[in-house]
């Protein structure tokens, strides 16, 4: 064992290798005798390959390059895959069209060319259709539940409208009713969602429809019908999301628990329970951050933990007598897994990387301290672990505090190298799950209802003390590091607090009054709820962006930022640089061409990673890694050169 600084530690896990690892798990759908699932591979520069697995076989790639499996709606995708049977049915990417892949494999178009995206279908195969979100571009995007033919020979027909937003269209097993979510601006999916239900005639024309569930302060999600025709979904009206059955003219909780079952609607195509043939339902549940595969009875009854080595489990189907899931742990990376309904017996069908060093993993510890006003907060701890070093006695690592995006989402306890490349190296990490995050019911996440930029940063503020008192991390060496509504974080901790040495933010926030303009259709109005209502709220928008208090910012920021970006367009970055060299703050500015919201690409995977290695090298004090330098420049013109490579 060599005793070197913290920080400093020679490690395996090098930057192309965590590109390699990350492979990311998208939709998963089943059959009743197959599992299709989506795998977006930075090594294929980001394309979402459609992936098909039958028990008793290995997976196979289904599509060729250059076709990949995504939709862009909502700008977070997901639902860009449906099976029924023997039709499956897919939305490429390159053109946002659906396609039907037929037996030999030649995807037929569905739909026609145009300014719509395409997601969260079913498959109506008695009359020949899907039904389907549309999303129409244009001066003002709308969204409709469309019927589509399978085809190809007739345009879409739209079914339902005047909502806003519309997800999961689901039909009865005898084809006779259609169920489906709604809602509407200026509500986002977690705050409030419609649960409806109409009856179909046999040509699919829609009856009068009847609201089932929900309304403007209760979330539902993940409509499911049973074989007998049973309509089962989540619902947080208790303040938690749990498991509910709608059943003549009735709904009621199967398995009421201070617990969730479900996670905030980001993506379209969540599945976080499924239903087998004698009507068990297997579930992931949620409790203090961690997650488990559970199964409830048939019509109800006590929760039943499995005895699976999972801590993270994101979704959940059944294909025949066999779950297939995706899941974690914190010595599993995501991972495609298979398990017979039978018993124990657990397959893995892929996973996102190689396998790592169980010596060099850094496994979490959960932990929970005080902030502002007493609230209690949870976060993840990760500890330096190099079996090949020590650091000098009497010293402490540096740390780097980690908030995540959304602010609507929740660390993710599950094996991840982009952490590890940090801890093997001599760094501590802390993961927090600031107030606003989710996994700990409504009331935790309603705490940043009006408080976002205080809230979540006086937490993350929070996190940094106590580790520095409870001995794990030198409070000299703090930076602070989080992705889109965790960039804004980050900024606004490094403007209105003085407790880190550094910050790195990742497609983040500066200028809230900016975002209002700019952002998407989905989060049109998303700071309504998290600031307050625009534009009357104009005054306290100015008061939390991080871009009008540059001037405070004393410390070293990192921008990484996606070029093609259209959630945190690449001015929100821009302004943040140029205000803060105005100044003669230092900073660096990386762009990325041709990435958008959440970097796809190995290459630029790889370069982020070593941008920020360079960075914390040139502001804690330590060898220069031996990779491509960043630039930090102190108040000067232009942007530091960093080119992907």
């Amino acid at each position: 064992m060599r005793r070197a600084p913290y920080g400093a530690w020679a490690s395996p896990l090098g930057a192309a290798q965590v590109a390699a690892a990350s492979l990311r798990f998208g939709d998963l759908v089943t059959t009743g005798e197959a599992a299709y699932w989506v795998e977006t591979r930075p090594d294929e520069g980001g394309r979402g390959v459609l992936v098909r697995w039958a028990p008793g076989g290995e997976p196979e790639d289904v599509l060729p390059a250059p076709w990949s499996v995504r939709t862009r709606a909502h700008e977070y995708g997901g639902g860009a895959l449906a099976a029924q049977g023997a039709v499956v049915c897919v939305v490429h990417d390159g053109d946002q069209r659906l396609y039907r892949v037929g037996p030999d494999r030649t995807p037929v178009a569905l739909t026609p060319a145009g300014p719509w995206r395409w997601a969260d279908a079913s498959i109506d195969v008695a009359r020949g259709r899907l039904v389907a979100v549309r999303e129409a571009l244009g001066e003002r995007t709308t969204h409709v539940l469309a019927a589509v033919p399978l085809d190809g020979g007739a345009a879409p027909v739209p079914l339902v409208a005047g909502d806003d937003f519309y997800a999961s269209p689901r039909l009865s097993p005898d084809g006779t009713q259609l169920a489906w979510l709604a809602w509407s601006h200026p509500r986002m999916p977690w705050d409030g969602t419609e649960l409806w239900v109409a009856p179909l005639d046999a040509a699919g024309r829609l009856g009068p429809r009847a609201r089932v569930a929900g309304g403007p302060r209760e979330s539902v999600l993940q409509p499911e019908w049973s074989p007998e025709g049973a309509l089962h979904f989540v619902s947080d009206r208790s303040g938690w999301w749990n498991l509910h059955r709608w059943q003549d003219g009735v709904a009621e909780p199967l398995c009421p628990l201070a617990a969730e079952f479900g996670v905030p609607q980001w993506v379209f195509g969540l599945h976080l329970y499924a239903l087998a043939p004698d009507g068990a339902v297997y579930c992931a549940v949620g409790r203090d951050g961690t997650w488990q595969l559970g199964r409830v009875p048939a019509g109800g009854g006590p929760l039943r933990v499995l005895d699976a080595p999972f801590t993270e489990v994101s979704a959940v189907r059944v294909a025949g007598r066999t779950l297939v899931l995706r899941a974690g742990a914190p010595a599993l990376a995501p991972a495609i897994v298979a398990r017979d309904l039978a018993g124990d017996v657990a397959r893995v069908l892929r996973r996102a990387g190689d396998d790592l060093d169980p010596a060099r993993v850094s496994t979490p510890t959960a932990v929970r301290f005080p902030s502002a006003g007493g609230r209690e907060v949870h976060a993840l701890h990760y500890a330096p672990c190099n079996p090949d070093h020590a650091a000098p006695p009497g010293t402490r690592p540096p740390l780097l505090v980690r908030c995540h995006g959304g602010p609507t989402a929740a660390a993710s306890s599950a094996l991840d190298p982009a952490l590890q490349f940090w801890t093997s190296r001599g760094f501590a990490v802390l993961d927090v799950n600031y107030g606003g995050s989710s996994g700990y019911g409504r009331a935790y996440r309603e705490r940043l209802l009006g408080q976002w930029g205080v809230v979540d940063v006086e937490d993350c503020v929070a996190a940094a003390r106590h580790a520095v008192a409870a001995g794990w991390a030198d409070p000299a060496r703090t930076a602070i590091r989080g992705s889109s509504a965790g960039g804004f974080t980050v900024l606004c901790a490094l403007a209105f607090h003085d407790v880190f040495r550094a910050g790195v933010s990742w497609y983040g926030v500066g200028d809230l009054e900016a975002l209002a303009h700019e952002t998407h259709d989905f989060e049109a109005h998303y700071t309504d709820s998290l600031v307050a209502p625009w534009p009357e709220g104009r005054a306290l928008y100015r008061a939390r962006s991080p871009v009008h208090a540059a001037a405070r910012i004393g410390v070293p920021v990192l921008f990484l930022q996606g070029l093609e970006d259209r959630v945190v367009p690449p001015a929100q970055a821009e302004a943040m640089v140029a205000a803060l060299r105005a100044r003669g703050r230092s900073c660096a500015y990386v762009p990325f061409a041709g990435e958008g919201h959440g970097f796809r690409r190995a290459a630029t995977i790889r370069r982020a990673l070593e941008a920020e290695w360079s960075f914390y090298a040139q502001v804690f004090g330590l060898p220069p890694p031996d990779v491509e330098a960043v630039t930090i420049l102190p108040g000067l013109p232009g942007t530091a050169a960093a080119s992907p490579r």
